[in-house]
């Protein structure tokens, strides 16, 4: 008689099995058949294993009355004395090696440019502080489908101790709704004096803000609105690393009421004169982001 057991193997290898076997249980699989059909089928289970096990018992002519053969690598059949036995190795010389498969590079290289990071954070943070620049918008309403830009602001680092403030209106043709105007002081008589084509600022802001990164808080608003902006005036898109400081807050302060800007700047203890009005939130983001620099929670 002849016992032949299966593990994780391909479904073809179980088929051929039934050709001359009956599957007892689950993967154990029973015959009786010549030396020579024995071995062909050992020789065809261990060329179509893959990465599944299988162990062979048959009857033999010694002691025991058995023997076996399997393809376990942490398990190996020795022979003592015409008898067989199985040792349990410790380490299975097939074993995969650890530390070459494509997600260990990964980690790795992440694991050394983290490092290489946190050395470039600790001798550079004067160039770091300085290649840096703070967003803000006002808009006519909460969608760019809908809504247009009437206000673009932002704010960059020219040196630890000097900032240049960059500010334009936008003349718009639809109304600027009342609680808009209510909320940031814009009207059409203010964007129509002093105000210019959506065209002209936005290749104003692009020179402004160059290659800098770019910090906002809820950034993702401002971004939507500044692509359809660019899209809308046949102009590529901006692609400046895009930094929101929100969900940076939200992690570092995990019990504030809410996270709307005012309630950010006085819990970090930071002055807005003027809140709904682009330049000075702008101003506002960029000494938020130096304080989470400072105490560790941002790295640009």
């Amino acid at each position: 008689m002849i016992v032949i057991t299966l593990s994780k193997v391909p479904m073809s290898l179980r088929g051929d099995l039934t050709k001359w076997c009956q599957e007892v249980q689950t993967g154990v699989y029973v015959g009786n058949f010549s030396a020579r059909i024995r071995d062909l089928l050992w020789e065809r289970i261990t060329k179509s294993i893959g990465n599944g096990e299988a162990t062979l018992i048959y009857s033999t002519n010694n002691e025991l009355g058995y023997t076996f053969r399997t393809t376990r690598k942490d398990k190996e059949v020795i022979d003592l004395n015409g008898l067989p036995f199985i040792k349990h190795l410790k380490s299975s010389p097939g074993s995969v090696k650890h530390g070459f498969s494509k997600a260990a590079k990964l980690h790795r290289a992440k694991k050394a440019q983290k490092s290489r990071l946190s050395q470039a954070n600790s001798v550079s943070s004067k160039q770091r502080i300085t290649n840096l620049v703070a967003i803000d918008l006002e808009t006519t309403g909460l969608k760019p489908v809908n809504s247009e830009i009437i206000s673009i602001s932002a704010v960059k680092m020219i040196s630890e101790q000097q900032v240049e403030k960059f500010n334009r209106y936008i003349k718009i043709k639809s109304e600027v709704p009342p609680n808009i105007q209510k909320l940031t002081g814009l009207s059409n008589q203010l964007l129509d004096s002093e105000g210019e084509s959506l065209e002209k600022a936005l290749d104003e802001f692009q020179n402004f803000i160059g290659d800098y990164a770019i910090v906002g808080y809820n950034l993702l608003f401002d971004q939507t609105f500044l692509n359809a902006a660019f899209i809308k005036a046949n102009k590529q898109i901006i692609s400046n690393r895009m930094i929101d400081l929100m969900p940076i807050v939200k992690k570092d302060q995990k019990f504030l009421d809410n996270y709307r800007l005012a309630t950010v700047l006085k819990n970090y203890e930071i002055e807005n004169g003027h809140l709904h009005r682009s330049v000075s939130d702008a101003t506002a983001t960029l000494d938020l982001a130096l304080k989470l620099i400072k105490n560790g929670k941002l790295r640009i």
